[in-house]
């Protein structure tokens, strides 16, 4: 609103106004890490961004914040004797978790991904583990599964010093590979992570590891997006053309998986915006009580929702994760009301803006014209 009443576009005005590292958040604490600014400039050089529009249709722009999570989780690892590894942690998968977890184990071990299993165990078999979502999950859990992996490597060395009968110092883990620190440990042949899994009865038995964790150090989401609608002034219902939505991610451990992240929660969003809504008759009682009644998107109302990774890493993680599974539902609901008001130069300020409540503004600013 500020930006059409000074004539400026909306991105370059949150540009000038962006919050970065250090500015002081509206609940006390000073921004510790950036990465907004940055998702507002993958948009303005987005080319979508300044193609025409036509009649009935609006451009609407907007971003949001969240803060994530981090907490306590834990992991453990185990080497089985055929060179694969299994993954154990106590958080349900419902965005694709096991997945990054795997990705994460097998990076820090040295191996194939797909020598990994990554299960979820019951409250029985794995350590306190805290609530699966605030965003937290490849952040914290991830932490936890990267150290309980150090512990492994560490023991891998330790069983490759015990048959070069060195000191445990002297050997180095790379690319999957006990090697020798340098020449003067050894001539020794590296031993890979498959031979030394192979060997473990005869070194000292299983091969395992777990690592709890207290996760701080979480940087927060950002996300920024602009979508076009059309709005059909006799019917007031209003269809998304285009929807691009640019989040800073962190680093993107399973960049698939990231981007169906952020697809659901503008899906969500758009539900929300435009849709979704209780309706009770006069004694209170819900009239719409299920799915038959209770709009919710469907594939056919759904645009391209088109995802753009924007890569700001978290030093304090071990990968640079970031939480990236709710900052995507913040800006859809304003980011829609704006283009609204663009396409019919009328304000709405309750959702759902669902075609009645559009087409009553349409009528209204008729009567006031």
């Amino acid at each position: 609103m500020l930006a059409k009443k000074i004539g400026m576009d909306p991105l370059q005005l949150r540009l000038k106004n962006a919050a970065r590292a250090g500015t002081p958040m509206i609940y006390g604490p000073k921004l510790g890490h950036g990465g907004y600014v940055e998702t507002v400039e993958a948009l303005v050089n987005h080319p979508a961004y300044k193609t025409p529009l036509g009649p009935n249709q609006g451009r609407g722009v907007a971003s949001g914040y969240w803060f994530n999570g981090g907490g306590e989780s834990r992991a453990s690892v185990q080497v089985n004797e055929d060179g694969t590894v299994i993954i154990a942690t106590g958080n349900p998968d419902i965005g694709g978790s096991r997945a990054s977890m795997a990705l994460m184990a097998a990076e820090t071990l040295g191996i194939d991904y797909s020598q990994i299993r990554s299960i979820v165990a019951d409250t029985s078999s794995v350590g306190y583990t805290h609530v699966t979502g605030g965003s937290r999950v490849t952040f914290a859990t991830g932490m936890a599964v990267v150290e309980a992996s150090k512990k492994v490597v560490d023991e891998l060395r330790a069983r490759a010093a015990m048959i070069w009968d060195v000191d445990v110092e002297g050997v180095i883990w790379e690319d999957g590979q006990a090697k020798p620190a340098s020449s003067n440990v050894g001539d020794f042949q590296p031993m890979s992570f498959k031979e030394l899994a192979a060997k473990k009865a005869l070194t000292g038995g299983p091969i395992t590891a777990a690592a709890s964790v207290n996760a701080g150090g979480m940087a927060p989401g950002f996300s920024t997006q602009f979508c076009d609608v059309e709005v059909d002034p006799e019917t007031g219902k209003v269809t998304i053309l285009r929807f691009v939505a640019a989040q800073d991610v962190g680093c993107a451990i399973h960049p698939s998986y990231v981007e169906g992240q952020i697809q659901g929660g503008v899906a969500q969003g758009i539900g929300w915006a435009l849709n979704e809504e209780y309706i009770y008759d006069r004694n209170g009682r819900l009239d719409n009580a299920g799915f038959l009644d209770y709009r919710v998107p469907v594939a056919s109302d759904m645009p391209m929702i088109e995802p753009i990774l924007v890569e700001v890493p978290n030093p304090a993680h071990p990968y640079g994760a970031k939480g990236v599974g709710e900052v995507n539902i913040v800006p859809p609901m304003a980011a829609i009301a704006n283009a609204i008001d663009s396409a019919i130069h009328r304000r709405l300020t309750e959702l759902p803006m669902s075609p009645p409540k559009v087409r009553a503004a349409l009528d209204q600013g008729q009567a006031d014209d």
